[in-house]
């Protein structure tokens, strides 16, 4: 990929990890130009919503203190995520990062 590219999708691609706000906005202004840089952070956001939405779940209906040790996980895989972003690097997160990419490979 070129360096022309990751600066154009730069701002949506570190918008996208910012809550759920941030992702529907990085979306939408990803959808006019389809930067490939901005849709891989905007798939391995998605992915991460998902798993954070899933162990909110956990957390309120099973075991509360095993629910913070994995959103302490999430937490890490996000910051791993925005880093990558800020870096201009298409650096999957680990464990599902390879998946997020092909499950949301339409986006």
């Amino acid at each position: 990929m070129n360096n022309n590219s990751v600066n154009e999708g730069k701002t949506a691609a570190i918008l996208s990890y910012l809550w759920w706000v941030g992702l529907i906005i990085a979306f939408i202004m990803n959808q006019s130009k389809r930067n490939y840089f901005t849709s891989f952070h905007i798939r391995q956001s998605i992915g991460l919503s998902i798993v954070l939405f899933v162990i909110s779940i956990f957390t309120k209906y099973g075991v509360p203190v095993f629910g913070s040790i994995l959103f302490l996980g999430w937490f890490v895989l996000w910051v791993i995520g925005i880093l990558g972003a800020i870096k201009g690097e298409e650096k999957e997160v680990p464990f599902l990062g390879e998946k997020f990419q092909e499950w949301f490979r339409n986006i």
